[in-house]
């Protein structure tokens, strides 16, 4: 059996009992205002604590206060989370956006000893987590292929995609030796460092192509 068989039956025969549906729509709302009251000083920007800079809870959020319109951007950012959250159609973006903001909280208030909130922002990242694998039935493409095809336009991309990056190096090099760009005293091994950059980008940039899914979607009984 694929992964992606077991993932399948393992997401069903889990979201079908009452007791977790109920725990998940109670888990979704929780964390979704929970993350309310903290954007709201962020969004006016107000002080977020009145802690001193002598302790360094109070220095950090001074400091990301003077940020300017950064500290307003995080919570817009948590308070965007919590209502796509609070929306049943669009709860799985807002378990995806939340995910991430709720981690590096984590990790922010782990750092700098912020007593408490330290352990609450570990339950609610793993209840992050338990969100987005919840989610798993709408958020399955981003770990499975979907699509029918990959792409077939031309032959030989590892060879061609890697040249045509790697002249384009070289020409990038005689464009900053006619400008005398950053004054650079051998010019030519600098040609050969961006013709040899050119190439390795390209074979990214191959591998990419190459196994790039495109076409139709799969129908969802083919997905399942």
């Amino acid at each position: 059996m694929k992964l992606e068989d077991t993932l399948d039956d393992l997401h069903v025969a889990f979201t079908r009992r009452w007791w977790t549906q109920i725990f998940a729509a109670f888990t979704r709302c929780l964390v979704a205002v929970g993350f309310i009251p903290p954007s709201i000083p962020k969004i006016l920007h107000l002080p977020f604590t009145s802690l001193p800079d002598s302790n360094p809870v109070g220095h950090y959020f001074n400091a990301l206060m003077g940020t300017g319109f950064y500290y307003e951007f995080l919570g817009w950012s948590q308070i965007i989370a919590a209502v796509l959250l609070l929306i049943p159609r669009t709860s799985h973006l807002g378990a995806l956006m939340f995910l991430p903001i709720i981690i590096n909280i984590a990790v922010l208030t782990n750092s700098i000893g912020f007593k408490g909130t330290w352990l609450l922002t570990i339950f609610m990242s793993l209840a992050g987590l338990f969100l987005v694998a919840w989610e798993y039935d709408r958020l399955k493409p981003i770990l499975f292929y979907t699509r029918e095809d990959k792409p077939r336009k031309f032959r030989y991309e590892f060879i061609k995609i890697p040249l045509f990056f790697a002249v384009g190096g070289a020409v990038m090099s005689v464009m900053w030796w006619s400008i005398a760009l950053g004054n650079f005293s051998y010019y030519f091994r600098v040609g050969i460092g961006l013709t040899v950059i050119g190439a390795v980008f390209g074979i990214v940039v191959a591998l990419h192509y190459r196994f790039m899914p495109v076409g139709h979607l799969r129908k969802t009984d083919e997905i399942a």
